[in-house]
């Protein structure tokens, strides 16, 4: 087995983790890295509720769309699990998933509208509680930036406003 400093020399993973490390950053380089402009990145909703009453609502407004989930990650407990073997004792959520999926119609749309929108599929909400916050189940997605032609565009806006009706759906007001 190499070792640990023979792997990380491989310049696939050096080219690979600065690629990545560049993904990361980039909100945070071109100014969205204040919490100001969180919003430009993202979209974050707050619902009222238990966790297991809003994550069964978010999967019933996804599915009753006619769309399948395609993954569930199962992200607050790999942090929960993985803590102490990274030397962090941070609970970061209480609860934490995300649910990736797809529209056939919309991602058809979108790639037909451009190839490279690839990149913005499949879509994602996730679904969280933070410690501490008893009365607060958040739904979040990453914002698909509105790129390319006016048919791109006008593609990806679609796309969000798919992730807000699911969202809005999903809501115990």
């Amino acid at each position: 087995m190499p070792s640990t400093n023979a792997v990380l020399c491989h310049p696939s993973l050096r080219r690979l983790i600065a690629a990545l490390t560049l993904l990361f950053c980039l909100p945070a380089l071109a100014g969205g890295g204040a919490e100001g402009d969180a919003s430009e990145y993202r979209k974050t909703y707050v619902s009222s509720g238990t966790f297991a009453e809003v994550r069964d609502n978010l999967e019933l407004a996804i599915t009753g769309r006619g769309i399948v989930i395609n993954n569930v990650s199962h992200i607050g407990n790999m942090l929960a699990r993985t803590g102490k073997d990274v030397g962090s004792s941070v609970q970061v959520f209480g609860q934490a998933e995300a649910l990736e999926f797809c529209s056939a119609v919309l991602s058809r749309k979108m790639m037909e509208a451009d190839p490279h929108n690839i990149v913005f599929c499949p879509y994602i909400i996730s679904v969280y509680t933070l410690p501490g916050e008893q009365d607060k189940v958040y739904l979040s997605y990453r914002r698909p930036h509105l790129v390319g032609s006016e048919a791109s565009r006008e593609s990806l806006k679609e796309v969000e406003q798919l992730l807000d009706d699911i969202i809005d759906e999903t809501i115990i007001r």
